[in-house]
């Protein structure tokens, strides 16, 4: 059971939200609340996995939540969800600790599969905010001038380089034909060999050193 709390100022899809969790199996709604104010005491008693966080807010905003949340709860996984595009929002939440970032036009099932995804260790992204991620680090990050070695296997680096193309693990899953928990397995082997422990610092190093 994933437990999931929810932060959203939008009455309508706050209570869509919770109504989804609330009636989808494998998945708990702990909390729905309107803005982020007493938000380390609300989640204080309660056991949470993943936190739905919405960027604008009255009051405490959405990323600066999330820089709180990490704080104090390092272990929550946050997924941001907004109908912002501008980079400036996806680099600070990125910086902020969350785990994975998606638009409001996202489905339900999408939204189900990015909690899912970010439960797992993934970091769940939309195909659009997820090319946004990679224009800011090929922008920012200079390569090396030859590509390092991190002994990853043809398939390690076949699954890292689905990561970098912002796929979600039942995608990789279903592109490489294989289980998706053999998938998780080689992302588990991937952060193991690259010393990084999200999706986000893998594709960033992916990209730095030219690993695939």
């Amino acid at each position: 059971m994933i437990r999931v709390a929810i932060f959203e100022d939008n009455k309508h899809l706050r209570e869509t939200f919770q109504f989804l969790l609330s009636n989808s199996e494998g998945f708990s709604c702990i909390g729905a609340y309107a803005d982020c104010s007493d938000m380390l005491k609300k989640l204080t008693d309660k056991s949470c996995d993943v936190v739905l966080m919405d960027i604008e807010m009255p009051g405490m905003n959405g990323i600066d939540a999330t820089r709180l949340l990490k704080e104090n709860f390092p272990a929550v996984n946050i997924l941001i969800q907004t109908v912002f595009f501008e980079d400036d929002y996806i680099f600070k939440a990125i910086c902020a600790g969350a785990s994975g970032y998606i638009l409001k036009t996202t489905t339900p099932d999408g939204y189900l599969d990015a909690i899912r995804d970010v439960q797992s260790g993934g970091s769940p992204m939309t195909p659009g905010i997820a090319r946004r991620v990679l224009e800011i680090f090929k922008s920012s990050l200079q390569p090396p001038a030859a590509a390092k070695d991190y002994n990853l296997t043809t398939q390690e680096k076949r699954v890292l380089q689905l990561l970098v193309s912002g796929k979600s693990y039942k995608m990789i899953a279903g592109e490489l034909f294989i289980a998706t928990d053999t998938v998780k397995s080689h992302v588990s082997n991937i952060y193991a060999k690259l010393h990084v422990h999200s999706g986000t610092e893998a594709v960033a190093l992916a990209l730095r050193d030219r690993i695939v």
